[in-house]
């Protein structure tokens, strides 16, 4: 933990100094202190959990300051946004590998590890430089909990086809237990626990009780939303969502407490699985290139073109922020590995592709926000202030 938590906060430190986002810097001490270089840390079980644990703060702490009312305001557009980066995202994965001559069920395997946007490192960047409130941020919020419910379709169609088998009623009752799930807490579980909140709240004699029952319903909506089938960083996210125009502000204040320990824990974890030998093969490194590309240009094409109606310069924002895949694509690689549909030199291909893809994210989401970035840094200190 020593080590893990000061090397990301010391390179976080040296990029902020540089005028880069301090993300990068903590990412990338994962991959100086990782296996491939130093050989310091290498991933395990502990630094799992407490990577884990780290997204579940984050995506709790940014739902925290987002007000669900206008979440639900940008839903159409949002769907359009993660349906359209979801259906290109793939097509262009599978393209690639059949221009590559990869086995059909390999192709539809690197498709789906191409489709979900991780909204950890997204949701990092916008919270550290108080662009939640934007309206480019909240679409992107919005349809990166829509792109994971359809991952969780596309995932179970997948798995179906390398089994030689897809049960498509399993997969409709999944999908719609996740899709209600979702709907039902953004909705009516936002507003029941907005009601019996401050009833609760007067009962309980515990100190700190708020922060307590904060964090009860925090680990019960991710445990439900696991089981719905989601992620549970979508519970986290829901959760937040529920509290956000609840609880005081101390309870935010302790959530950022426990988010600003346990995050550099999730970011460092990307860092570690980056891995340069799997590319000593010339056609591998090509081959690579082509995935990072293909996974680049078609999300922002796709999200960005989704949004255009909110105008270019959003457009480009949502484009940007719905880019990074992350630890989803290395999940669903490490699926079709140990289905045995997967070679580890592709699977080395989509970790690479999540770590490259997560790098590029803060850079381009500092250059895309500039302009808006001073305002709402004041609407903000306004709000503080009244």
């Amino acid at each position: 933990m020593l080590v893990v938590f000061v090397s990301a906060k010391l390179l976080s430190e040296i990029f902020e100094r540089l005028g880069q986002p301090g993300i990068v810097g903590e990412i990338l001490a994962g991959v100086l202190i990782g296996p491939h270089v130093l050989g310091w840390m290498a991933p395990s079980e502990v630094l799992e959990i407490l990577s884990d644990l780290g997204v579940i703060f984050l995506l709790f702490s940014i739902g925290l300051e987002v007000r669900g009312s206008e979440l639900l305001r940008v839903g159409g557009t949002a769907v359009g946004v993660a349906v359209a980066g979801v259906a290109l995202s793939f097509l262009a994965g599978w393209g690639v590998s059949t221009l590559w001559r990869a086995p059909r069920i390999e192709g539809i395997f690197t498709g789906a590890a191409m489709v979900a946007t991780s909204v950890g490192i997204t949701a990092r960047v916008l919270a550290s430089r108080r662009l939640l409130d934007t309206r480019a941020a909240r679409v992107i919020l919005a349809a990166a909990v829509v792109d994971d419910v359809l991952g969780l379709i596309v995932l179970s169609l997948v798995t179906g086809l390398a089994r030689g088998r897809v049960n498509y009623l399993d997969i409709a009752l999944t999908a719609g237990i996740a899709i209600a799930f979702t709907y039902l807490m953004a909705t009516i579980g936002r507003q029941t626990v907005k009601a019996m909140m401050p009833r609760v709240q007067a009962r309980v004699r515990l100190a700190e009780g708020e922060f307590s029952l904060a964090m009860t319903l925090l680990f019960g909506l991710s445990l439900l939303a696991v089981y719905a089938g989601v992620a549970a960083i979508v519970g986290a996210f829901l959760a937040g969502m529920a509290l956000g125009e609840t609880v005081d502000r101390r309870v935010h204040g302790l959530t950022q407490g426990v988010t600003e320990l346990l995050v550099p824990f999730f970011l460092v974890g990307v860092g570690l699985r980056f891995d340069i030998s799997v590319f000593a093969a010339r056609p591998v490194l090509l081959l690579a290139v082509s995935v990072i590309l293909a996974a680049v240009v078609a999300k922002f094409t796709a999200c960005g073109l989704a949004a255009i109606r909110m105008g270019r310069a959003d457009a480009i924002r949502v484009g940007v922020g719905m880019i990074p895949h992350g630890e989803v694509g290395m999940v669903v690689a490490q699926i079709g590995l140990g289905m045995g549909v997967m070679a580890q030199s592709v699977y080395g291909i989509i970790v690479f592709m999540s770590v490259v893809t997560t790098l590029l994210a803060p850079p381009l989401l500092k250059v895309a926000f500039r302009q808006i970035a001073p305002v709402a840094a004041v609407e903000k200190e306004i709000s503080r202030i009244g």
